[in-house]
């Protein structure tokens, strides 16, 4: 089963979450889980054990790592990934998402619907970021990919 079973950010070292930030990671959490689309490719003469897999993601040194193990715990890849890539689109991201909280609170429903599109075209950019940093690493679908990146943009924003 190629999908992700678990997810587990490693926060520890990041400030508290604002409300937003905490509803962003648990709306994406929830969804990741619910569906889903990840696989480990081959790579070279490697055997890739079969999922579901738990995911661990982290920040260290400076790097996106993804940490991953089977269902009964068996290690199945590691990689980390240079945060170089996702900076501009996360700094982008939460500068939308801040425009979006103001408007919901402030503005009519086509403001806000002008200011969440652009919202979702950072998303979906970030979503692409990803895809591609994970060329050969780790397959995911559009969607997969997106809820992921939101959730690389929670660990960033407190790093």
């Amino acid at each position: 089963m190629s999908r992700i079973s678990h997810i587990e950010l490693d926060d520890r070292n990041l400030p508290p979450p604002t409300p937003e930030i905490e509803q962003e990671r648990k709306v994406a959490m929830f969804d990741l889980l619910e569906d889903n689309s990840f696989d480990l490719p081959k790579r070279d003469d490697r055997v890739i054990p079969d999922g579901p897999y738990r995911v661990g993601l982290s920040i260290k040194e400076k790097r996106l790592v993804f940490d991953i193990v089977t269902e009964d715990a068996q290690k199945a890849a590691e990689f980390h990934l240079s945060l170089s890539p996702f900076r501009q689109v996360v700094k982008d991201y939460w500068a939308i998402c801040e425009s979006y909280y103001d408007a919901v609170k402030n503005m009519p429903p086509s403001q806000i619907e002008t200011i969440d599109m652009a919202r979702r075209g950072i998303h979906n950019e970030g979503a692409r970021i990803l895809q591609d940093r994970l060329e050969g690493k780790a397959v995911v679908d559009s969607d997969t990919a997106r809820r992921l990146f939101t959730l690389i943009c929670v660990l960033h924003f407190g790093g």
